[in-house]
């Protein structure tokens, strides 16, 4: 193998893997050392410039980033990097002096249509470069689903107002209850550019024998839950069944208990393992006493001159071909009824796009959804963009906000006359964390301890109120303790062929036997003769150019805990411990050429 080159931008960002995982790619290590050195609003700050809504997704964030932490390759639970990003939002000092401020006006004017993560991540972008972000909502107030659809007992209307208010403080515009109705009128209004953020408001319907008559019993979830939110619903049945395994149904089935459900049973065609639902969801669901009940398939609903008195259910099972596609097929046990009050329908999201007329530019694929570029997030009209939900499909807030910072630097680099399809290389600070020969300036102690649960309000005490928030977040003294099982992967062990003497005790002292001392190979062959088992190919390789005796350095990012004991053992000083910072290029931030190097 060729030696590493770890000045390429990606190696290193790829070895942090929970920031890696992060589609906005935030740096977690990074704010996590902060919060534990108490710097609430320095950690904040790195979060609000990287996700944009650290108060709202360290509640609801459906965090790609916790499978991929390395914490989770030694124990059981990863590090609860959600919640510690709630840590930092619920214990910073006043921030606004730290914000942008609201730039003059540049001439150029942006509409944004939609008032959820992805629009408003746009106008956080160009607002503070001078565009003019104007908003176009029907809700009245700015946050689109994260208001509408999040039950409050999740995510309280106050973080939504005070996020969602450091960005239109920016100077940017809101029009709230104000609906576009059709594209084209909107193109005619010349506005230099057009960010479709209006995420997927659709609910997929259930067609089957009996929701015509017994439909005034019958809900779409995301639209019963948005009329929650509003007030304009406030109370439901004793008996309620919720269709559908995803976090909508989970959101509808804990709000009907909030409501009067007194009895509420979450029904799903699929097992509950393949549930789409996150694993603390469902455990959220059960722990307030709703069960939930798998491979039953919905086949009608029940009704009494137009009364809904049930839903009856085929039983299945899963089976699957040589391929391992599954098929649900039934089970033979005969259809059974269970009797209820209303249904509440979760069984997916669609977009809808009435408005955008056929003939305005905008292609359109077979699955009626815009067709836009991946990377730029243009559609076929040069001016158009799609962002979020509407770009792609039901996603999650952390998806939406990427792709916000990716399409707004798009609509600057269009807007400026540049080729929107070279996107720059992100700024990479690689600094040595040494403080004396054997002394590091961050704690490379790995903590023992085990995951530690956020705390929860009493369940009695949070059924009662719709707006009570059910999860009280970690106090200082939990927080310290969870940020101390970080194992600070943003701390590389980088190592200098020209010092090796080769005496071997970096590999004697490795706890992990990630280091290998051996002739160079194929790759194929070379991760066979490693010390510990390759298991994970997708992370690279770290190798050395030739050492004196010919052999060559490798060590298996996967495996490394950085704990730096390869570099306090090295007699030499071959092994330095150097902390890796990635900021992702945004519009207006420095831009680096492709042909700068990175580091």
């Amino acid at each position: 193998m060729k030696p590493t080159d770890i000045a390429a931008p990606d190696y290193f960002h790829k070895v942090v893997d929970c920031q890696w995982a992060c589609p906005a790619h935030t740096p977690v290590p990074e704010y996590i050392r902060l919060i534990a050195q108490g710097r609430y609003s320095d950690a904040y700050m790195i979060n609000w410039k990287s996700n944009v809504f650290p108060g709202i997704l360290g509640r609801t964030c459906d965090r790609p980033c916790e499978p991929a932490c390395r914490r989770g390759r030694v124990e059981e639970t990863p590090v609860a990097i959600c919640r510690l990003k709630r840590v930092a939002a619920d214990f910073k000092d006043d921030i606004t002096q730290r914000l942008p401020r609201p730039s003059p006006k540049n001439g150029k004017r942006v509409a944004l249509v939609g008032g959820g993560p992805a629009s408003l991540t746009v106008a956080r972008d160009l607002a503070p470069l001078g565009y003019h972000c104007t908003v176009f909502d029907a809700d009245p107030e700015a946050g689109g689903m994260m208001r509408s659809q999040i039950p409050k007992f999740r995510l309280p209307n106050s973080v939504i107002d005070e996020e969602t208010g450091y960005i239109l403080n920016l100077g940017v515009e809101f029009k709230g209850g104000h609906r576009i109705e059709s594209m084209k009128a909107l193109l005619t209004e010349k506005y230099d550019a057009i960010f479709v953020g209006s995420g997927a408001p659709r609910g997929r319907e259930l067609d089957i024998p009996g929701r015509k008559e017994a439909a005034a019993n019958i809900h779409i979830g995301i639209d019963w839950l948005s009329s929650v939110s509003f007030g304009h619903t406030d109370k439901i049945g004793k008996r309620v069944i919720v269709l559908g395994g995803g976090n909508t149904a989970m959101d509808c089935c804990r709000t009907a208990r909030r409501l009067g459900g007194e009895k509420v049973t979450v029904i799903v065609r699929s097992g509950f393992e393949e549930m789409k639902a996150s694993p603390w969801e469902k455990e959220d669901a059960i722990h307030e006493d709703i069960p939930i009940l798998n491979y039953m398939v919905p086949v009608a609903f029940k009704h009494v001159a137009g009364k809904l008195i049930g839903v009856t259910f085929q039983h299945v099972k899963a089976e699957y071909d040589a391929k391992g596609r599954r098929n649900l097929v039934p089970s033979g046990d005969p259809e059974q009824t269970i009797p209820c009050d209303d249904v509440l329908v979760a069984v997916g999201q669609e977009n809808a796009f009435p408005w955008i007329e056929r003939d305005c530019g905008i292609a359109f694929d077979k699955w009626n959804m815009p067709q836009v570029d991946p990377k730029t997030f243009v559609s076929t009209n040069p001016k158009v963009f799609f962002g979020g939900d509407a770009a792609f499909g039901p996603k999650n807030i952390i998806w939406a906000v990427a792709q916000g910072h990716d399409a707004a630097l798009s609509i600057h680099r269009l807007l400026s006359g540049e080729d929107i399809t070279e996107r720059p290389l992100p700024e990479v600070h690689v600094s040595s964390q040494k403080m004396g020969i054997h002394e590091w300036s961050y704690d490379n102690d790995i903590s023992v301890d085990k995951r530690f649960k956020v705390p929860h309000r009493d369940k009695v005490i949070a059924l009662k109120d719709i707006r009570t928030e059910v999860e009280l977040g970690y106090d200082v003294k939990l927080a310290l303790g969870e940020a101390h099982r970080c194992l600070n992967c943003d701390v590389q062990t980088v190592f200098s062929t020209s010092l090796c003497i080769e005496c071997d005790a970096c590999v004697d002292i490795c706890p992990m036997d990630c280091i290998t001392f051996t002739e160079n190979g194929e790759e194929p062959d070379l991760r066979q003769r490693l010390k510990a088992p390759s298991l994970h190919p997708d992370q690279d390789l770290y190798v050395s150019s030739d050492l004196k005796t010919g052999r060559v350095m490798v060590k298996d990012e996967d495996v490394c805990l950085h704990c730096g004991l390869c570099a306090e053992r090295c007699p030499t000083g071959a092994w330095d411990m150097q902390k890796y910072l990635i900021e992702m290029t945004h519009a207006g931030s420095a831009c680096p050429t492709k042909s700068r190097s990175a580091a």
